[in-house]
C-alpha cells in the first residue's frame, strides 16, 4: 500500500521532492506544512492537503514518513512539534544541512531518524543523496527512504554518520565546484580570443557531456583521460599544468579537506 507522507518545508528543496513524489506516485496522500503556502500548480493536487503549521495536522494521521526540508535555523523550533509520532512506526527523514542524529533524538526521542545530504541537483532530478539511519530503522523503513530519495535522483548508504562530513564537502558542495570550472573555463576562452557567449556555451556543453560520458561509461575517469590526451598533443600541454605540483588535484583535495572541516564545525 502507498504510504502516507508528511513533508515539512516546502522551499526549493522541499518543491523538488514533492514534484517527483507526485510523478513516481511513491504517497497515497500528502500533508505539506509550509506556512507561505503552495504553488498554484499544486494547490489543487488532490493527493495534497496544505497546513500552514503543524497545529493543523491531526494527532490520528499517523504517517508513514515526516520529511524535514527547512532551513537549519529553524529546526530546532519545528522538531518538538512531531514528537507525537515518534512512538508508532513513522520513518523521519531529514535533508536539513549539519543537524545531526543525535540532534533529531533530543527532540524526537526513541524514533526512527534517518539523516540524508542531497545537492543542489535535486532541482532537475539528478541529485545524489548519501544517508545514515540509526538503529531502530527497520530494513523496510530503509527501502522507502529509498524510494522518497530516488524522487529527486540516485542515493546510497553510510553507517557512519560521521562520513556525512566528507559527503558534504564532495557532492553536498561539489555543485558549486563545478559551476567555478565553468566559470574558469569560459574566461579561459575569451582570453584566447573567443566571444564571452561562445565561451560560456563552450565551457557549459563540455562539462555537462564529459560528465554524462563519466556516468555512464564503464571505464574509470582516469582511463576517460588517457583516451583524450594524446603523446605531444594540446590536451597533454594542459594536462601537465592542471596536474603539475599544486595543481588542480592538490587544490581540490584541499578544498575538499577545507570543507569536511567546516561541516564538522557546523554540526547540531
Amino acid at each position: 500500500m502507498a504510504p502516507t507522507l508528511f513533508l515539512v518545508g516546502c522551499g526549493k528543496m522541499g518543491m523538488a521532492l514533492l514534484s517527483g513524489w507526485l510523478e513516481g506516485g511513491v504517497a497515497r496522500r500528502f500533508h505539506v506544512v509550509e506556512p507561505a503556502g503552495l504553488p498554484a500548480r499544486l494547490a489543487a493536487c488532490a493527493e495534497i492537503s496544505w497546513h500552514p503549521s503543524a497545529a493543523t495536522l491531526a494527532a490520528d494521521l499517523g504517517p508513514d514518513a515526516v520529511v524535514f526540508a527547512v532551513k537549519p535555523q529553524i529546526i530546532d523550533e519545528v522538531l518538538p512539534h512531531y514528537r507525537r509520532w515518534a512512538q508508532g512506526e513513522t520513518l523521519f527523514l531529514s535533508i536539513v544541512a549539519g543537524k545531526t542524529i543525535a540532534g533529531f533524538e533530543r527532540h524526537l526521542g526513541a524514533a526512527a531518524i534517518v539523516r540524508s545530504m542531497p545537492n543542489m541537483a535535486a532541482a532537475i532530478g539528478r541529485a545524489m543523496t548519501v544517508a545514515c539511519a540509526n538503529s531502530r530503522v527497520s530494513e523496510a523503513q530503509r527501502r522507502l527512504c529509498d524510494r522518497l530519495l530516488a524522487g529527486i535522483g540516485e542515493s546510497a548508504w553510510v553507517e557512519e554518520e560521521a562520513l556525512l562530513d566528507a559527503v558534504t564537502a564532495l557532492s553536498g558542495s561539489g555543485p558549486a565546484y563545478v559551476f567555478l570550472l565553468i566559470e574558469a573555463l569560459a574566461r579561459a576562452g575569451e582570453k584566447e580570443g573567443l566571444s564571452p557567449d561562445l565561451a560560456l556555451r563552450l565551457a557549459k556543453v563540455t562539462v555537462a557531456g564529459a560528465g554524462e560520458l563519466a556516468r555512464l561509461a564503464q571505464e574509470p575517469p582516469a582511463e576517460l583521460r588517457q583516451s583524450v590526451t594524446s603523446r605531444g598533443g594540446t590536451t597533454e600541454a594542459a594536462l601537465a599544468v592542471l596536474m603539475g605540483e599544486g595543481g588542480l588535484s592538490d587544490l581540490l583535495e584541499r578544498a575538499v579537506a577545507a570543507a569536511a572541516r567546516r561541516s564538522r564545525e557546523l554540526a547540531l
